[in-house]
C-alpha cells in the first residue's frame, strides 16, 4: 500500500493555513517545486497543477491569467471555468452563476473568509449575492471555484464556493518589487477617455521570515445604457370598465364636467373605444399588454478607489502570522431617464383607448386619445465603501497544527435619490407587433411631447387656493434615501494531526460568526402645489439627447428622438424646496413620512456557529476526505409595524413626531440545525487519467431581503412585493463525477457530471393581499409578489473542458455546460441557463500576448413580477486583448470588451412583451504595464 507523504502529503498541510475555510485550493507545490508565472502559458500549467493535486471538484484561474484577461473585473475573468455563467446587465459582469444556480446560492470568500457587499441601485436590494464590480482584479493572487464541498470550507453554496485569494509577501519571487498598470478606458457610447491607475510594492527579508505588500488602485468608468423598455402590464378588460373605480373606455365612463348635473347625476363623457375596438376588448378581456412603452437613457460615472495591505511574519518556521487590510471606496453616481406613454395608467390612460388590436392573447399595439405621456428623471448618488481586517496565526511542525482567525468585514452606502417627474397628454399609437426584433414603437398622431419640454409638467395638483373647494396637492416627485449595511465580525480556531496511516491528517475546528445586514428607506414626497410646484421641463436646460442614442436598435418610431433636462438643476429645485407654495414648509426626510418608506426599513441579524471534523486519506490510487460540518443558524428579522388600529398608519395632517410614535419595532425570531456530511474522492487511475466523485449535504440560507418583513406597494397598479421571514433554508443533496484527461503536457480534456436535489427550493410566487391604498383612502386587493419555500427543485448536467497549448505559442482554452432545471410544477430556476460555451484562443512568444474570447449563454428565468415571469434573452460577448513586451519591465496592451455590443434583453412571459432592451456600448482600453 502508498499512502500519501512526502512532497504531497507536505504540501496539503502546509497549504492549509490551519483555519478551515480552504483559501488554500487542495495541495500547491512546495518551495522546490514552485512555478514562477510570467505568462497565459505558465499561468494556465499552475492552474492545472492546482486542479490536478486538489481532493475535491476544483478549478482555478491564476493572477496572471486574470491580470491579462480584458475584464475590468473579476467575475468577467472566471468565463472561462466551465460551469460558471455571469449576468451583464449593464454590459459587464456583476452577478456569478456556477452550475446553473442563482448567484445568491453561490458564496464568495475572500482569502477563505465573508467579504461584504453593497449595492448602488434604488432598486436593488442586500442579498448574499457578492457584487463583483467592487473588486478589482489588480488585488487577486489566485481564484478558485470548488464545485464540490469540503467540510472545512464555510457552508452556504449549493452550486459552488468561489475563494479569491491575495497575493501573500514571502511567496513573492524577489525581494523587493513594484509592479502596476496606468491605462485609459472610452466607451464607444459615452465618447469620453477615463483614466485608470494601479500599483503593488512588495519587500521581504533577507532571511524571507517578514515581508509586506501595499497596492492602491484608482478606476473611472463611464457609463451609458440606452434601452427600451415597459414596466408592468396592463389588461384588455382593464380598458373596458377600468380599475378599482377608475373609469373605463366602453363602460363606467369619466364625468363629463362641462355640463351641468341632470336629476342629481353627473353626464359622463362619451365611449372612446366603440365599434371593432369595444367588440375586440369584450372577444379578449384576459389579453395583455405592456403598461408602459419607455425610451430608456442612463448615465453612470463609476469610480472605485481600493487600497490593501498584507503583512506576513514567521518568527520560526513553525510559525505564520498575517494581517490583511482592505478598503474599498466605489461611488456609482448615476441618472436614469425615462419618457414614456403611460398606456395602462389606472386614472389617466384606461379611459383614453381608441383602437386595439390583439393577437394570441397579446395586446400588440393600441392607440389612445389625450393619454398619458410621462418624463422621469431620476439623480442618484451612490456610494458603496467597504473594508475588511483579518489576522490568522499558525502553528504547524512535523505533527500537529493549530491556527486562529480573527475578522471584520463590513459594507455600507447605498443611494440618495433626487426625482422628478413630469406629465403630457397627447393623442398616440403604441405597437409591440414586431418585436421581439423591434422591441417597441410609439407613433404621435397629437403633438410631440418628446420634442416639446414647454408640454411636459409636474402635476400641481387640483387649484391654486387651499381655501376653496376641490383643492388638492399633486405629485411632482420625491427625495429618498437607501442606506443600508452589510457587516460581519468572526473568529474561529482549528487543530489538526498527521498520521503515518491511510488517514494521513485528521482535522476539527469551530466558527463563530455574527452577520448583520439592514436597510434604512426614508423620504419625502413633492406635494406640488398648481401655480407653484408645477414647474415645466422648459425651466432645466432642456437638450437633445447624443446623435447615437439607440444606434443598434430599430423600429421603435418617435421614441428616438427626445430631449433630456439639467439632472443637477433639477436636483437643486427639489432639494431647495423652491417648487413650495407660500404657506408651504420644506418636510423633514424620515422614514416615517410615508407608509412606503416605514414598510422598507428593516434589519437582520444571524448569529451561526459551525464546527466540522474532516479527515484527508491516501490509499494506493484512491485518495480523498471525508467529514462533517454541523451548523446553528438564530436569526432575527425586524421591522416596523402600524399600531394605530386604523385604516392607514401615515395622515398628510400628522406631526413628524406623531408619526413616529404610530410604528413599533418588532422582532421576529427563527432557527434551524443543519447536519452537513460530504465525502471527496479522487483515483489517479493513470498517471494522465484521474476520476473524481463527490456527494454532500449543502444549505443556502435565503436572501436577506426574501427574510425581511419589507413591502413595497403600486396604489394604481394593486400589485407589490414583501419579504417572509419565516423562510426555511435551501437544502440540497449534490452529487459529482469528473475525469481528466492530461493527455499531453499542460493540456486537458475533462468532462463532468452534476445533479442538485434541492429541498425548500424558494420561489417567488403572486398572491392577493388588503393594504391600504394611499391614494385612494381604502383597503384595496393587491397581487404581491412573495418568496416562499415553495417545493423542491433539481439541477442535473454536465460539463466539457478542453485546453491545450498547440505549439508555436498558440493554445485554446474552451468549455461547454448543460444544465436542466426545475423546480416543482415545472417551474423555471432563476439565471438557469440550459446551454452555456466559451472558447478563448491565445497567442504568446516573447514579446507578444494576444487573446479572444467569447462566450454564449442560453435565455435565462429571473423572477416573477405581478404573476408573470420575467426572462432574459440569450446573450454572446465578445472580449479582445493584445499586449506588445518592450523590455523585461514594460509592456503596452490595447484591450476591447462587449465588441458586439450585444442587446441585453429581458421579457415578461412571452418575447414579444419586452420588458427591457438594453444597450451599453463597446468598451476599449489602452495600458502600460510595469513590473521592476
Amino acid at each position: 500500500m502508498r499512502y500519501r507523504k512526502s512532497v504531497l502529503s507536505a504540501a496539503i498541510v502546509t497549504c492549509l493555513s490551519f483555519s478551515a475555510h480552504a483559501q488554500e485550493a487542495g495541495k500547491e507545490a512546495t518551495d522546490l517545486d514552485r512555478v514562477v508565472v510570467t505568462g497565459i502559458r505558465a499561468s494556465l500549467q499552475q492552474s492545472l497543477e492546482t486542479k490536478r493535486n486538489a481532493d475535491a471538484i476544483v478549478d482555478v484561474i491564476t493572477a496572471e491569467d486574470v491580470g491579462k484577461f480584458p475584464a475590468t473585473n473579476v467575475a468577467e475573468a472566471m468565463t472561462i471555468i466551465p460551469g460558471v455563467t455571469i449576468d451583464r446587465a449593464y454590459g459587464q459582469g456583476e452577478k456569478v452563476s456556477i452550475l446553473g444556480t442563482d448567484p445568491a446560492l453561490n458564496r464568495t470568500l475572500l482569502n477563505g473568509q465573508s467579504i461584504a457587499s453593497g449595492d448602488w441601485n434604488m432598486s436593488d436590494f442586500p442579498t448574499r449575492t457578492f457584487n463583483y464590480s467592487l473588486l478589482a482584479p489588480e488585488l487577486v493572487g489566485k481564484v478558485e471555484v470548488f464545485k464540490s464541498p469540503e467540510a472545512r470550507i464555510d457552508e452556504g453554496s449549493i452550486g459552488g464556493t468561489v475563494i479569491v485569494s491575495t497575493r501573500k509577501p514571502l511567496d513573492m519571487p524577489e525581494k523587493v518589487s513594484l509592479s502596476g498598470r496606468v491605462s485609459y478606458g472610452r466607451n464607444d457610447r459615452v465618447e469620453k477617455t477615463d483614466p485608470n491607475a494601479s500599483a503593488a510594492f512588495a519587500w521581504k527579508n533577507d532571511a524571507g521570515s517578514f515581508g509586506v505588500i501595499v497596492s492602491a488602485q484608482a478606476s473611472n468608468e463611464s457609463i451609458r445604457r440606452d434601452g427600451i423598455e415597459s414596466y408592468g402590464i396592463v389588461r384588455a378588460k382593464d380598458y373596458i370598465a377600468g380599475v378599482g373605480g377608475a373609469p373605463g373606455s366602453v363602460t363606467n365612463l369619466p364625468p363629463d364636467w362641462s355640463k351641468p348635473p341632470v336629476n342629481g347625476v353627473q353626464p359622463t363623457l362619451p365611449a372612446t373605444c366603440t365599434g371593432t375596438c369595444a367588440e375586440t376588448l369584450y372577444a379578449n378581456p384576459n389579453a395583455v399588454g405592456p403598461n408602459s412603452t419607455s425610451a430608456h437613457f442612463f448615465e453612470q460615472e463609476r469610480e472605485r478607489k481600493t487600497y490593501s495591505l498584507a503583512l506576513q511574519f514567521k518568527p520560526v518556521e513553525q510559525m505564520n502570522i498575517e494581517l490583511n487590510a482592505l478598503k474599498i471606496d466605489a461611488n456609482f453616481d448615476h441618472m436614469a431617464q425615462s419618457m414614456f406613454t403611460h398606456q395602462g395608467n389606472t386614472w389617466n390612460s384606461l379611459k383614453t383607448l381608441s383602437d386595439i388590436t390583439v393577437k394570441d392573447g397579446l395586446i400588440t399595439s393600441a392607440s389612445h386619445k389625450n393619454g398619458l405621456v410621462v418624463f422621469d428623471l431620476q439623480n442618484r448618488r451612490a456610494n458603496v465603501e467597504s473594508s475588511t481586517y483579518d489576522v490568522k496565526l499558525d502553528w504547524n511542525d512535523e505533527r500537529w497544527f493549530a491556527s486562529t482567525h480573527i475578522g471584520r468585514t463590513k459594507a455600507d452606502g447605498g443611494p440618495k435619490q433626487v426625482f422628478g417627474e413630469f406629465l403630457a397628454r397627447t393623442d398616440y399609437t403604441w405597437s409591440i407587433a414586431d418585436a421581439p426584433g423591434n422591441p417597441g414603437s410609439v407613433t404621435f398622431t397629437g403633438n410631440n411631447p418628446f420634442l416639446n419640454p414647454d408640454q411636459f409638467q409636474m402635476d400641481g395638483g387640483w387649484g391654486g387656493d387651499p381655501s376653496k373647494p376641490g383643492w388638492n396637492t399633486g405629485w411632482g416627485g420625491n427625495l429618498v434615501e437607501k442606506p443600508t449595511v452589510d457587516k460581519e465580525t468572526y473568529g474561529q480556531v482549528d487543530f489538526g494531526i498527521k498520521l503515518d496511516s491511510p488517514v494521513y491528517l485528521l482535522r476539527f475546528g469551530y466558527k463563530q460568526r455574527k452577520h448583520e445586514t439592514r436597510q434604512i428607506q426614508q423620504g419625502i414626497g413633492l406635494a406640488a402645489v398648481a401655480t407653484y410646484g408645477d414647474a415645466k421641463a422648459s425651466q432645466f436646460d432642456p437638450r437633445e439627447l447624443p446623435g447615437n442614442y439607440l444606434s443598434g436598435l430599430s423600429g421603435y418610431g418617435d421614441l428616438g428622438k427626445r430631449f433630456t433636462i439639467d439632472g443637477w438643476k433639477l436636483a437643486d429645485y427639489i432639494s431647495s424646496g423652491k417648487w413650495l407654495a407660500p404657506w408651504q414648509t420644506m418636510p423633514v426626510v424620515s422614514p416615517f413620512s410615508a407608509e412606503e418608506f416605514a414598510r422598507n426599513n428593516w434589519s437582520i441579524n444571524e448569529d451561526i456557529g459551525a464546527a466540522y471534523v474532516q479527515a484527508d486519506f491516501s490509499f494506493d490510487k484512491l485518495r480523498g476526505n471525508v467529514g462533517v460540518r454541523y451548523v446553528r443558524t438564530d436569526l432575527e428579522s425586524g421591522s416596523y409595524e402600524c399600531n394605530t388600529g386604523l385604516a392607514g398608519c401615515t395622515k398628510p395632517e400628522w406631526s413628524a413626531e406623531k408619526l413616529a410614535a404610530s410604528y413599533d419595532p418588532v422582532v421576529k425570531k427563527n432557527k434551524y440545525n443543519n447536519v452537513l456530511p460530504n465525502l471527496n474522492l479522487v483515483y489517479d487511475a493513470t498517471e494522465s487519467l484521474v476520476l473524481r466523485a463527490s456527494v454532500a449535504k449543502t444549505i443556502a440560507r435565503p436572501n436577506y431581503t426574501d427574510i425581511s418583513s419589507y413591502l413595497w406597494l403600486s396604489d394604481t397598479a394593486l400589485t407589490g412585493g414583501g419579504g417572509n421571514p419565516n423562510l426555511k433554508p435551501y437544502q440540497s443533496t449534490n452529487v459529482d463525477f469528473s475525469a481528466e484527461w492530461y493527455f499531453a503536457e499542460n493540456a486537458i480534456v475533462a468532462g463532468s457530471i452534476f445533479y442538485r436535489d434541492v429541498a425548500d427550493y424558494i420561489l417567488t410566487e403572486s398572491t392577493p393581499e388588503t393594504h391600504w391604498n394611499q391614494n385612494q383612502n381604502k383597503n384595496d386587493t393587491y397581487l404581491v409578489d412573495r418568496p416562499r419555500n415553495a417545493g423542491d427543485a433539481r439541477i442535473k448536467g454536465y460539463s466539457l473542458a478542453w485546453q491545450q497549448n498547440f505549439g508555436l505559442g498558440f493554445g485554446i482554452v474552451a468549455n461547454y455546460t448543460y444544465s436542466d432545471g426545475e423546480a416543482t410544477g415545472g417551474r423555471p430556476l432563476p439565471f438557469n441557463s440550459k446551454n452555456q460555451f466559451n472558447i478563448s484562443p491565445f497567442f504568446e512568444n516573447d514579446t507578444w500576448t494576444a487573446r479572444v474570447t467569447y462566450g454564449w449563454r442560453d435565455k435565462y428565468f429571473t423572477n416573477v413580477s405581478a404573476g408573470r415571469q420575467l426572462w432574459t434573452m440569450d446573450y454572446a460577448s465578445l472580449d479582445a486583448s493584445i499586449a506588445f513586451r518592450i523590455n523585461e519591465n514594460l509592456s503596452v496592451g490595447l484591450e476591447g470588451m462587449n465588441l458586439l455590443d450585444e442587446q441585453y434583453h429581458s421579457y415578461s412571459g412571452v418575447e414579444q412583451l419586452t420588458r427591457g432592451a438594453y444597450l451599453s456600448g463597446r468598451r476599449y482600453m489602452a495600458s502600460l504595464r510595469f513590473a521592476f
